[in-house]
Order: structure tokens, then sequence, then C-alpha cells
């Protein structure tokens, strides 16, 4: 784990509270949301601000009015003669207005909580839509770095993770109204009051912007531990490592790892939060020392006959209330700079900007490919690599041909259909498509037109049909088309057999889901290649999991199905791979040869040599 002694912290008072600016792009956001929400809040909030003040200075006039009656010569003995005579009408007045000022607050208490309850899970919902789309944008190259899976993990704590902070600047707002309505109160009586609260509060809130600081560097150097702390947990305790946690007997391993980790996170908290206690005992002692030297300023002032028992209460009570809610103002905003510290994570995840993108005025994709796609010298290194993934790279895969891509493992296959996808760009060189570098068509038509399975493709814990359906999720709604997807994949063997067929829910996550085996996910998956209905097909080794004769009907149905389409298939069957019109083969990240099966089986080596070796284990 890190440690926190060399974690950066804030230094500056300028620089702690510089994370402030967030507020702004925050408070955008959550009026983008739901402005209607915010509003009626903020609204009802600055009523209910009023509601102390109002009540303190009913209060003054009720005892004011009260020792005025006391102290008549010539008052009524009975309450029946009280009522005669008029005197208590003013008071019943008072009495009526302090009781409504009651009730208003309490049901703007009400009202508050539920409007800003509702707008606090709009603004969940919303800032998560608004961090999965801005997802949606970003390259594959930054989901692949792990600086930024640690930014993405700080983004995703924050869109739901930071719901008090926008109560509390409400709450602010309301205190910082009811603070000025008090402070004007307590000024035309006595002006010292206010230097002595000063004194008492900032070394308090001074104190409490610095452990806030702290706070978050402590958070935020821990942030690859805190991923470890979830994936081990996970890894624990999940139906997709459950076999081979019992298995390998793993879970002791697990805990203790988790127990270190958890460990580490709880000595670095309890060590900060003793000295946050420490500290904040002693300067809370300092403002209860500066309220009662002002409380005894106020009843000095009273026996000295400058205030009236009703401005003694009044007094009194302002002071404590605004005491009160000035620690609370400040400490609160010490509190707001330090969540803001927080909201940087979420709004830096959204200052992230794509490298690959279309360009202006983009080129369509062509329908139907004209001549297909070029490599010319390209070469590429994943980010941080020290070697290259291809490089030199020049071959021509024709329109309307099958090519298959053959190659030991690390040879460059998968980064080549990475680059036909546009999902990384090459470092050197380019790529064209009849006669245009990739990079001028549109983004989304290119890769819209491609169909691709990989190796390591995901497993959805949706329904049968929406696995199949995720290949071109606008026609999710499209039945036939599904269906026809499933019998070109063979997949809609494996469907008829589950209990709800198409509806069925497959994968252990939910309740009710069906698991199915290795080779059936295979062709659900292989499935949504052809719910695409693309130009160009790809398939990159996703029937590993299928026994030999079963990836050959695969493979031979996918040649029949892709005639008069681009197609890229990868495998290490050469029983599969013998079909395709053209083989290249790949190694050291440079096409090494290419031709038929029978030309290359002909002369000496690579292909010839993994052939050999593939068939003697079959002898």
């Amino acid at each position: 784990m890190s440690d926190p002694r060399t974690i950066p912290n804030p230094r500056t008072f300028r620089e702690r509270f510089g994370a402030l600016r967030t507020l702004r792009p925050f408070l955008a956001m959550v009026w983008s949301i739901s402005p209607r929400l915010m509003a009626g809040s903020l609204a009802l909030r600055l009523v209910r601000a009023l509601v102390p003040i109002a009540g303190l200075y009913i209060g003054k006039l009720i005892i004011d009015d009260v020792v005025h009656l006391v102290q008549m010569p010539d008052r009524p003995v009975s309450f029946e003669a009280w009522l005669a005579s008029g005197h208590l009408e003013w008071l019943g007045v008072l009495l009526l207005a302090e009781f409504g000022v009651a009730v208003v607050g309490d049901v703007l208490l009400r009202f508050v909580g539920l409007t800003e309850s509702l707008l606090a899970e709009q603004v969940t919902n919303g800032s998560s839509v608004r961090l999965m789309e801005h997802a949606a944008t970003l390259d594959l190259e930054d989901f692949e770095d792990a600086e930024f899976q640690d930014q993405l993990e700080r983004a995703r704590r924050q869109t739901s993770g930071r719901l008090t902070l926008m109560g509390q600047l409400f709450a602010q707002a309301q205190q910082a109204v009811t603070i000025v309505s008090l402070i004007v109160g307590l000024f035309v009586f006595a002006p010292l009051l206010i230097l002595l609260l000063a004194v008492a509060l900032v070394p308090a809130f001074l104190t409490e912007a610095h452990f806030n600081a702290r706070t978050y560097s402590l958070d935020f150097g821990r942030t690859p531990e805190r991923r470890e702390l979830d994936y081990v947990r996970q890894t624990a305790a999940s139906v997709e490592t459950a076999k081979e946690v019992k298995i390998f007997g793993l879970h002791g391993f697990l805990i203790d790892r988790y127990r270190r980790l958890a460990g580490d996170f709880y000595a670095a908290n309890r060590a900060l939060a003793i000295r946050r206690a420490a500290w904040g005992s002693v300067f809370t002692t300092i403002g209860t020392v500066g309220y009662y030297a002002a409380y005894g300023y106020i009843v000095w002032r009273t026996l000295h006959g400058d205030f009236s028992i009703g401005d003694l209460t009044f007094l009194s009570g302002s002071f404590l209330r605004l005491r009160t809610m000035l620690e609370n103002l400040l400490f609160g905003f010490s509190s707001v700079a330090g969540q803001a510290l927080y909201l940087n994570d979420l709004f830096s995840f959204f200052r992230t900007r794509p490298e690959i993108l279309s360009p202006a005025n983009a080129r369509p994709f062509p329908h139907p490919i004209r001549d297909g796609f070029v490599f010319e010298d390209v070469g590429f290194a994943y980010p941080g690599a020290e070697r290259w993934a291809v490089r030199h790279l020049s071959f021509t895969l024709r329109a309307g041909e099958v090519v298959a891509l053959v190659g030991e493992n690390g040879a460059g296959k998968t980064t080549l259909v990475k680059l036909l996808t546009r999902l990384y760009d090459p470092d050197e060189g380019r790529i064209l498509l009849d006669g245009h570098d990739l990079r001028e068509y549109d983004l989304e038509a290119l890769r819209g037109s491609m169909g691709v399975i990989f190796q390591d493709f995901v497993r959805y814990n949706f329904t049968a049909g929406d696995n199949i359906a995720v290949g071109r999720i606008e026609a999710r709604d499209d039945h036939a088309r599904v269906e026809r997807a499933a019998e070109r994949s063979q997949a809609d063997q494996v469907i008829e057999a589950l209990p709800h067929g198409y509806e069925q829910r497959i994968g252990k996550r939910f309740k009710n889901g069906v698991e199915l085996s290795g080779g059936e996910w295979q062709k659900i998956a292989i499935a949504r290649a052809y719910m695409r209905e693309a130009e160009v097909l790809i398939l990159d080794e996703p029937t590993a999991a299928l026994d030999a004769r079963a990836e050959f009907e695969v493979f031979q149905r996918f040649k029949e199905l892709s005639r008069g389409k681009t197609a890229v298939l990868i495998s290490h069957r050469f029983s599969s791979v013998r079909m395709a019109d053209r083989i290249f083969v790949l190694a050291d990240g440079k096409v090494e040869a290419q031709g038929t099966h029978e030309e290359l089986v002909a002369q000496p080596g690579l292909y010839a040599e993994l052939f050999e070796l593939q068939a003697a284990g079959y002898r």
C-alpha cells in the first residue's frame, strides 16, 4: 500500500480551496438534470432561512410584553378579568404568530427533504448516464491503461458518492441567509459580539480545512489499492471464480490478502481520525469559551440597564444560534471544499478526450466495398510497450475474399484486427480502404459496417435474444433477424433447449438464469456477428471451446454465409483455416508468407512447421 507520508498533499489554502471551481460545473450539471426540482429546493430553503430570526424576534416581543404586563400596578387577578381587560390581545397575536412560524418551519423542512431526495436520485442517475456516455466516446487505449482505470474508478464513485454535497450546498445557502439576518440583529444591539465569534471560530475552520485536504490526499493515493481491494472481494465470492477458488483452495489466500489491504486502509484512516479529533476538541473548547464570554457580556449589559429582558433573550438566543450556524457554515464550507476535491475526479474524467475521432466532412463507408483494404508499411506499438506489436506490415485484403490469419501467440493477429476496426490507429504507415486512408471515414459508420467477435467475447447476463441482438442493438425488436442470426451460427439449437427460448436469461448472476457451456456461449457470440449483417466479418478465435467437428461446421457455414463479403478469420486449427481463399502467416509482427493452404504446406516455413506439429498430434 502507498505510504501516506509520500502522498501529495495540497500545501496552501489557495490550493485546497482551488477545487471549489468544480462547484460551478457541478451545479450546472444538477440544473441541467432537473431545473424545476433544483429551483423548488432553493426557494423552499430561502423561505425557511428566515424562520429562525422571525421566531427569535417574536419570542423577544412576547417576553417584553409579558414583563410589561407583570409590572402593571393594577393588573387583573383572574383569567376572565385579563380577557375582559383586552391586555392579552397583542400577546395572543404574538403567540399565534410564533405557532405559525413553528408550523411553517416544520412543513418547509419536510418539503425540502422530499424535494432534495428526489433531486439526489435524479442527479445520481443523470451523472451515471453522463459518465457512461462519455466513457463510450473514449479510446480502447484509455481502458487498457492502469492509470485511466484508477481515474475511472474515482469518477465512478463520485456519481453517487457526492450526493450529500448537493444538499450541503443548498443548506449552506440557507444558513448564509439566516446568518446574515442574525448578524443584522446582533449588530444593531452589540457589534462586539461579531468580533468574538470570528476569534472563536476561524482557527477551528482552518484546522478542519487542513484535515479535509489530508483525507482527500489519502483517498487519491490509495485508488490502486482500493481497486485491488474490490477485486479481491469480488474474486473471493463470485460465480465466475467460485469453481477455481474451491478447487485450488484459494479462500484462505484471498481472505488474508483482503485483511492485509483492509488493515492498511484502517490504520491510515485511524491515524488521521485521531489527529483530527484531538485538534477538533481543542478548537471546540476555544469556541465554547468565546460563547460564554459573549453571554457574560450580554448579561452585564442587561444588569447595567442597556438591554431589556426580551433583549437578553433575543441576543443570547441569537448569539447561540449564530455561533452554531457560523460553526456549521465554516466547517461546512471546509467540508464542501474537501468534497470539491473529489468532484474534481469526476470532472477531470469528463475532460478526458478521445484521440480516435471522425474527421470533419468524413467519408461515408462504401457499400459495397469496391477494392478492399491495403496495409502500407504499418507499424504499431501499444502505449508503454518496449517492442512493436506489428511493424513494416504490408498486404492487401481484397473485397469479397475470405482471409485467414495464422501465427503463434504474440505474432500480431489480434492487433491487426484492432487496427482494421480503428480501435487503434497505426503509429507508422497507413491503412487504405478503397484507396482512401481509413482515418478519412466516418468512425461510427466504419465500425457499424464490421461484425467482429473476439476470443474474449462478453458473456452478457441478458436474455438469449438480447445476447444476440447486441450485435445490432438498434434492431433488437426485429425478432426475425435475431432468429436468422441464431440459425446461421447454429445457436438456434442451443436456444430451443432453454426453458423460455429467446426470453430465457442466461448466465448465473441473476435469479432464474441458466448457465451455458463454453461452446454454447460461443455459438451465441458468433450469432452477434451475423446479427450485424456487416460488410466485413471478423472472427478472432471465437471457437476455442468448440470441438473439432463443431468448429469445422461453424467455419464451413461461415464461408458459405460470408460469400460476397470481406471476411477475416483467426484460428489455430488448420482444418478450419484451410478453407480460406488466402492465408496470411504472421511472425514477429510481419507477414512472413501468404497463399492457399496447399501452397503454404508445399513450401518450407512457419506454416508448414506448425501444420506438421498439429497433424502429428492426431496420429
